[in-house]
């Protein structure tokens, strides 16, 4: 039997015993067709017998409940692995970073530069990950010792990546190395035009296509040639093995005999902040960058961070949730909307007042781009219920009013109502249309965008496998849209709704404080390692009432069928959610759930709360 908690679930465990489905784990409760139009499927059916006695023992090595050692097992960790999986550390995961290529070359010019205190100019970009990689190392060599120029691109006027004007006035304002980070990789020809002027390493993370271009060192896990493992990182987490990589050079020639080395820990608050923002996988390296940052993060030692903490409303215990909901949407906004180096201006900041400051604008910035956001998502999510009717797998969908700073997030939604490869742009006034695409599971997005380039479709493009930017004259749409649609034919026969995953299905008398806390260890949550979803079975709703500034959530207490113990449950963005009247009925018939069990603080008292994902009639 798949993962079910037994000896949490209430004495009614026989009356749902059919409903689990059969012994292969396919169907959960019979939910064939939710409210939302999901199929409600067990996580991993393969390892439902196997898993079992795995996760029993990985339960009884690691000190969890037997439901949670499913989960790990469910993960494809055994005994060893589980320990680690739930403690990880970098002294067990980090490794040496001269496994990348061209990483020590790299770090020996670095540490060349701090010995002859050379002007370094480090160009970033106008992400998260872009904004986390550019503070890291403009700290690093400034705590170092040099002086560091810095220079983000505008989204609008210069794009993304490497442009000539911007490298020629580093250069020109006394840069003898550029490091750009974030980018890079696929800007060869314009990097070498500071041939014999500057010095250029690339800390990048990007899909290479090619060979690397012709500078003095190019550090990417995903460069065809780099057998260093670490494809999962993102920049910031490359520039963090730059970081160690550099000292460690500088340590070995005696450079800190008489200087206190940088403690370089303290970079892990914005390694983590930019994974879990640039959705890498957050398993091995990751995991341990994002769990041990975190701690870094709850101490509000970067005075911008801390800043934008209380500005956000974050609540404790600090969380990936708080990283890419709260900090990372605020960072992202000033390069899509605003001026593009504010985050880089936030996270190096440290004065209180103008962090302060800088923080409320980035808030007041975000506010703005929900506003632009929301006017442009109705009439392309009508635009994109269009192409389904007509049976488009993949969507493609611009206007000429439409903000190329949000066309990504846009992009996102829409995905995440139809399951299908999205791409949106922006029309521009010069008959460009400049756009953003967001993926799903097993289709490429990043290679097909990369081959409707090389096939000569698009004027730029590149990104990865769930998502990517591309920018192409505006006749050219149709051909693109074509051309994608054969490139991801596996998207035409995806169902029109993600299946809902469930790793468990407890009672609500089940659903208790322990149960969340113990769920907890198995944090971070993100890509790669999803937070698990639960089911609770034939609830009957005893109160709803709508709450939050815009009355956009659904706060509900549920109770079994028979009554007995009673569990908050919150559903948010109900006024889009199809289970939204049924949860208000009161004379609804009874319905199961499916979500995630949490543990939440408040006013120093933990109680278990759900959030749900998902609702079905019971039968």
């Amino acid at each position: 039997m798949p993962p079910v908690a037994d000896g949490l679930l209430s004495p009614a465990v026989g009356a749902v015993g059919d409903a689990l489905g059969d012994a292969s784990g396919t169907i959960v409760l019979g939910v064939a067709a939710s409210l939302g139009g999901r199929r409600w499927l067990w996580r991993d059916p393969v390892l439902a017998d196997a898993g079992g006695r795995v996760g029993l023992m990985i339960a009884q090595q690691a000190g969890v409940s037997d439901i949670v050692g499913q989960m790990l097992a469910a993960r494809g960790l055994d005994g060893r692995s589980a320990a680690t999986f739930l403690d990880p550390t970098l002294r067990a995961l980090m490794p040496d970073p001269s496994a990348l290529r061209d990483m020590d070359p790299a770090a020996e010019r670095l540490a060349d530069a701090v010995r002859r205190g050379e002007t370094v100019a480090v160009f970033g970009d106008y992400d998260v990950d872009g904004a986390c990689a550019a503070a890291l190392v403009t700290q690093l060599l400034r705590d170092l010792g040099c002086p560091v120029l810095t220079h983000v691109p505008d989204r609008m006027t210069e794009g993304y990546g490497p442009n000539a004007p911007a490298l020629e006035a580093l250069a020109a304002r006394g840069a003898t190395l550029v490091v750009c980070v974030d980018c890079g990789t696929a800007a060869g020809d314009i990097l070498a035009g500071l041939a014999g002027r500057a010095d250029i390493i690339v800390l990048d993370h990007h899909k290479a296509e090619g060979p690397p271009p012709p500078v003095l060192a190019t550090v990417n896990p995903n460069r065809l040639d780099c057998t260093s493992g670490q494809r999962g990182l993102c920049a910031a987490g490359v520039a963090f093995l730059a970081a160690v990589a550099t000292v460690r050079t500088l340590r070995r020639a005696g450079w800190f005999a008489g200087r206190p080395e940088p403690d370089l820990m303290a970079f892990l608050d914005i390694v983590a902040l930019a994974t879990v923002c640039d959705v890498m996988p957050l398993t091995d390296l990751n995991r341990a960058l994002v769990t041990q940052g975190l701690k870094i993060l709850a101490r509000r030692q970067r005075t911008g961070l801390d800043a934008l903490l209380e500005v956000a409303g974050a609540r404790d215990p600090l969380s990936a949730f708080t990283c890419g909901f709260a900090l990372g949407p605020r960072i992202n906004a000033g390069g899509r909307i605003a001026e593009s180096g504010l985050g880089l201006d936030l996270l190096l900041c440290d004065d209180a007042a103008e962090a302060r400051r800088l923080a409320e604008r980035l808030d007041a910035v975000n506010r703005r781009r929900q506003t632009v956001e929301t006017t442009i998502l109705d009439r392309a999510m009508d635009e994109a219920a269009s192409q389904r009717a007509a049976g488009r797998g993949v969507l493609l969908l611009s206007g000429r009013d439409w903000h190329p700073g949000v066309v990504g997030i846009v992009a996102g939604r829409i995905k995440e109502r139809f399951n299908r490869p999205v791409l949106v742009g922006a029309e521009l006034e010069d008959g460009t249309v400049k756009g953003s695409g967001r993926s799903v599971a097993d289709l490429d997005l990043g290679a097909a965008i990369i081959a409707a380039r090389q096939a000569g479709l698009l004027t730029t493009g590149g990104g990865h496998a769930m998502a990517a930017g591309f920018s192409l004259p505006r006749e050219g749409v149709p051909a693109l849209h074509d051309f994608l649609e054969a490139r991801l034919a596996g998207a035409t026969a995806l169902p029109d709704a993600t299946d809902v995953l469930i790793e468990g299905v407890v009672h609500v008398a089940g659903a208790t404080t322990e149960l969340a806390t113990d769920i907890g260890r198995l944090a971070p949550f993100g890509a790669g390692n999803d937070e698990p979803i639960l089911a609770i079975p034939r609830v009957r709703v005893v109160r709803a009432d709508r709450i939050g500034r815009e009355g956009n959530t659904l706060r509900v207490l549920v109770e079994g069928e028979g009554g007995g113990p009673r569990l908050k449950a919150l559903l948010f963005r109900a006024d889009d959610h199809p289970a939204t009247p049924i949860l208000e009925d009161r004379n609804a018939p009874p319905l199961h759930l499916a979500g995630w069990l949490r543990a939440e603080s408040w006013n120093g008292r933990v109680s278990a709360g759900f959030f749900i994902r998902d609702a079905a009639i019971a039968t």
